[in-house]
């Protein structure tokens, strides 16, 4: 376990906050304010504060139930307070003079679960290997952040806190040590598809230099306006109150029911309520692909694990025959990442792919979804026991994905995931050049 060894203090823009510089020398501040929201209003950013805040305590993750993959990952350690106050972001970095790379961690959890500050998302090794600043984000989640309902919210709400938190890095990391303009985006999962899908909103285009989406989900689970609308009718039916004024636990518990209830309503069957919207100006396909061509290109890493769909299935309710988890994969993860990488290619930038393919232990669990979290981000304590190390001791855990650290630090540094010792070719639109990480 990590011991801290003294308080640190760093002067942005928004004001001085206290952090603490920890045995491994990490400087880190792990509840910074970005932004404020009332409940289904848009993020705003917060005054400037003179006097110096208390940043060492992890910030509140936005309120949730509990995730549906909690067998895979295994149950959350020294979790964060759960509150609608929970605008925060983390910062992890060497020192607070330099020009550091920033990479912006966007957790996952499929809109409805997660956050930035778990001790599973620690940015410390990544910081270290690396040699960059680490900002990890909370945003809001679930009905709080993606409920589209007449008179309440027109939805994406998530999406523009993580613009704003994005604005307070681009305003405010220097501070500690980083470099402003080049700032690369990362998340897994919904962060990866948000990371993505940020590219597609000219506030935050212009802030971003390289994109790392790891097993980003087809956009095809993400409802039209329409279809958000008509999930945004069931929500309010199932609360049976005034939305503005419900407590929380009534919002949770309405969320559950609109997730049931709208199961078979969608025209696509695989649509899910209560995440971004498919629409302008955060993109429906066509749109998406224009904004490729009529901006200037970050560079992309994007990939995924060789066994996705082992994830859900070890959730499901009933078990999934073995090429219903292979469709999964290949639908769900495979072929968007595929067709990104290809309008990339399209547009004229460079993008890079990689499929995470760490084999399994006897009887474990492989390179599902999520895999190589443990290898990249987050504390020993944080992912004890978590089936997804397929019972590997932390020392190898962390000794084999310092490869994988410097490879993600060295595309965010250069625009190249290959370093000296692991060469690594441009994608070239076929399965060829597409990179295997395997131990």
């Amino acid at each position: 376990m990590r011991t801290d060894t003294g308080p640190a203090l760093a002067r942005p823009e928004s004001g001085p906050v206290t952090g603490l510089r920890g045995a491994d020398r990490l400087l880190r501040f792990p509840g910074i304010r970005y932004g404020t929201a009332a409940r289904f209003a848009p993020p705003v950013r917060p005054a400037r504060h003179t006097g110096t805040v208390d940043a060492t305590r992890p910030g509140p993750i936005c309120p949730q139930l509990p995730s549906p993959l909690e067998p895979v990952f295994g149950p959350q350690r020294n979790e964060p307070p759960h509150s609608e106050d929970c605008l925060y972001l983390a910062v992890t970095t060497p020192g607070l003079t330099g020009n550091r790379p920033v990479m912006v961690w966007l957790p996952g959890g499929g809109f409805l679960t997660g956050g930035g500050t778990l001790p599973m998302y620690d940015g410390g090794r990544l910081a270290a290997d690396g040699d960059v600043v680490v900002v990890s984000v909370n945003y809001r989640l679930g009905a709080l952040g993606y409920l589209v309902h007449q008179g309440v919210s027109d939805g994406n709400l998530g999406l523009y806190d993580q613009i704003l938190a994005l604005e307070w890095v681009h305003d405010n990391i220097a501070a500690f040590g980083g470099d402003p303009a080049n700032i690369t985006v990362f998340g897994q999962s919904a962060g990866a598809a948000s990371a993505l899908m940020l590219l597609s909103v000219p506030r935050s285009r212009r802030l971003i230099r390289r994109v790392i989406a790891q097993s980003a989900p087809t956009r095809a689970t993400l409802p039209t306006r329409d279809e958000a609308y008509a999930a945004g009718v069931h929500f309010a039916e199932a609360a049976r109150g005034d939305l503005r004024t419900l407590p929380v636990r009534r919002i949770l518990e309405a969320q559950a029911r609109t997730a049931q209830g709208t199961a078979g309503m969608p025209s696509r069957p695989r649509t899910v309520p209560l995440r971004p919207v498919l629409t302008e100006p955060l993109g429906e396909p066509a749109a998406y692909r224009q904004t490729f061509r009529s901006a200037p290109m970050p560079d992309l890493l994007i990939g995924y694990t060789s066994n996705e769909g082992g994830a859900f299935a070890r959730c499901a309710p009933s078990p999934l025959p073995g090429e219903a988890v292979a469709a999964i994969s290949h639908r769900v993860f495979v072929e968007p990442a595929h067709e990104t990488g290809r309008q990339v290619l399209d547009a004229g930038g460079a993008a890079f792919l990689y499929e995470f393919a760490r084999p399994p232990a006897e009887g474990g669990l492989g390179a599902v979804h999520g895999a190589e979290l443990p290898f990249l981000l987050g504390t020993e304590e944080a992912w004890a026991q978590s089936p997804l190390l397929d019972g590997t001791d932390w020392a190898t855990v962390d000794a084999r994905g310092r490869s994988l650290r410097q490879s993600w630090a060295h595309f965010a540094r250069y625009g190249s995931p290959g370093t000296t010792e692991a060469a690594w070719p441009q994608w070239t639109g076929d399965g060829t050049s597409v990179r295997r990480i395997t131990w």
